[in-house]
């Protein structure tokens, strides 16, 4: 779905989290940083999917990675995602699709015999100085640290 690739700057972003406090690419210069999309808060897959990085995330730290979270949800329903399940990382509240359409990963879906337009869960590994390291297109929810890891 995305034209991204390993070895292409990753696009800069400022998007609020849960929080209202504001992210952008700048922030994470010093780190590794696994920004992950996922198409809706509260979700089967993607509660399996943020829990596996949450029970991973001292060998993320360790390894200098940080976490951010992307998907269209409000605020409120990413503050609540994070409360139910206690996520150590943020959430992007990206309503207005503004990160999701920079990153690519917005675009037409088939579930249940049925299409329609939504996010693609990708994630992106963007090293110290915002070059992409890996693209994950075909996530695995439950071995995602794993993929991460490779």
């Amino acid at each position: 779905m995305t034209t991204l690739k390993v070895g292409d700057k990753a696009p800069n972003f400022s998007a609020l989290d849960q929080e209202g406090k504001s992210h952008s690419l700048s922030d994470y210069k010093d780190s590794k940083l696994v920004l992950f999309f996922y198409p809706a808060a509260s979700t089967p897959s993607c509660t399996i999917e943020v829990c596996n990085l949450r029970d991973n995330y001292s060998d993320f730290t360790a390894k200098g990675y940080k976490l951010l979270g992307v998907s269209a949800d409000t605020a409120k329903k990413q503050s609540n995602f994070i409360q139910k399940n206690q996520l150590p990382f943020p959430l992007l509240a990206d309503v207005d699709k503004k990160v999701i359409e920079a990153y690519g990963v917005w675009g037409p879906k088939k579930f249940m015999g049925r299409e329609f337009d939504g996010i693609h869960r990708t994630t992106f590994v963007i090293d110290e100085n915002g070059i992409i390291e890996d693209v994950i297109e075909k996530v695995k929810t439950k071995e995602h640290s794993k993929q991460i890891f490779k």
